[in-house]
């Protein structure tokens, strides 16, 4: 990418705690504080629909308990991902990556995608997540992001749709990251906060690509990593940070 497209700033699940995660809700709390970027996990349901959760079971973010991937999308789509985390949310459904992808699109919002697989159907769903993306996205200029932890679900993403961009999501810098990364074709690593210094910012431009980082919530550590030439940062704290003008931290 010789035009890096995305904001710099990146609500992580569409508005970090303010309002239930990986939600069209979050999304709009997001949109209010003026982030035109964000962050959500998509998985698939058990008859191949993507949709947005973190976590592989139902019981921390919804009212259900049990493996998510093991319900249809009709039953998926039903079930209310908005109570646990106040009542001013209840009802609010688990959404559809279709959902979000027009609601983003309608507001001219860019996307990271992290394909975030059940055990077991990773590559799967890193091919779905591509097609449905680059179909999604077909008529835009500024494509999603696709990334993950999963080397098999990028390398399937990547397959399915060699031209959609792609990032190595990063907790820990094991070996051979850098070469796995370049091997994908990644146009980005996006990298927990801790593992990251100068250097290995510095060492990640000279190969090509940028860094982006996760998840930020103060001030001292967003200054130094915008003095080592960050890319992007994803937050929770999206209202106190400025997604307006990332020098406004």
């Amino acid at each position: 990418m010789k035009d890096w497209p995305y904001p710099f700033w990146i609500a992580h699940r569409g508005a970090g705690k303010l309002a239930p995660e990986n939600t069209l809700a979050a999304f709009r709390v997001g949109a209010a504080h003026g982030y035109r970027a964000f962050e959500c996990d998509v998985k698939l349901s058990a008859d191949g629909v993507p949709f947005l959760l973190h976590d592989a079971t139902l019981e921390r973010t919804t009212s259900e308990r049990g493996v998510a991937a093991d319900r249809a999308w009709n039953e998926l789509a039903c079930i209310d991902a908005g109570g646990w985390h106040s009542p001013a949310f209840l009802g609010e459904p688990i959404p559809s990556l279709t959902g979000i992808a027009g609601y983003c699109l309608r507001n001219g919002f860019a996307l990271n995608i992290e394909i975030k697989p059940t055990p077991g159907a990773e590559a799967e769903t890193g091919r779905v997540v591509a097609d449905e993306a680059a179909r999604h996205w077909a008529q835009s200029e500024t494509k999603p992001l696709l990334s993950s932890f999963r080397a098999d679900a990028l390398a399937a993403a990547r397959a399915a749709q060699p031209d959609l961009p792609r990032a190595l999501l990063l907790d820990t810098l094991c070996k051979g990251w850098l070469k796995e990364a370049q091997d994908f074709g990644c146009v980005a690593i996006v990298a927990n906060h801790g593992v990251l210094d100068a250097a290995v910012i510095a060492q990640i431009h000279g190969a090509g690509m940028r860094v982006l980082t996760y998840t930020v919530n103060d001030p001292a550590t967003a200054h130094w990593l915008v003095n080592c030439g960050i890319y992007g940062i994803i937050t929770d704290a999206v209202d106190r940070f400025s997604a307006e003008d990332f020098r406004s931290i």
